[in-house]
């Protein structure tokens, strides 16, 4: 069975940071692609960072662009989003899944709450 756990959000002050993991089992982790997703109160999920099979190529929204870094363990089978310079507009709740294919369109996590305010 395909699992996504993700852990470690949190409430956090504009300008601050935070680290959390995402733990995966139930498919060959690395062979794939993952992606972190948010979804805000009232808004679509999109896409926020991803990360190549290997760990060696990274993408990222305009919006969190030079703040995030998304990293992976493929031994750990996790895979980590660093925020940095938190803002309000970060609010949301954060997943992780692959790019596309049948694990995404059946299987997500609880995700992880992170809410940014002073």
């Amino acid at each position: 069975q395909v699992q996504f756990v993700e852990s470690g959000g949190g409430l956090v002050q504009p300008g601050g940071s935070l680290r959390f993991p995402c733990a995966a089992s139930g498919f060959t982790f690395r062979r794939y692609a993952l992606n972190w997703y948010r979804q805000a109160p009232g808004k679509e999920r999109e896409l926020v960072a991803a990360i190549s099979a290997a760990g060696d190529s990274t993408k990222y929204a305009d919006s969190v662009k030079g703040r995030f870094t998304i990293t992976r363990d493929n031994a750990k089978r996790t895979v980590y989003l660093q925020m940095n310079s938190l803002k309000p507009e970060d609010t949301a709740v954060y997943f992780c899944n692959t790019p596309y294919g049948v694990i995404r369109e059946n299987y997500w996590g609880q995700g992880t709450q992170v809410t940014v305010t002073s």
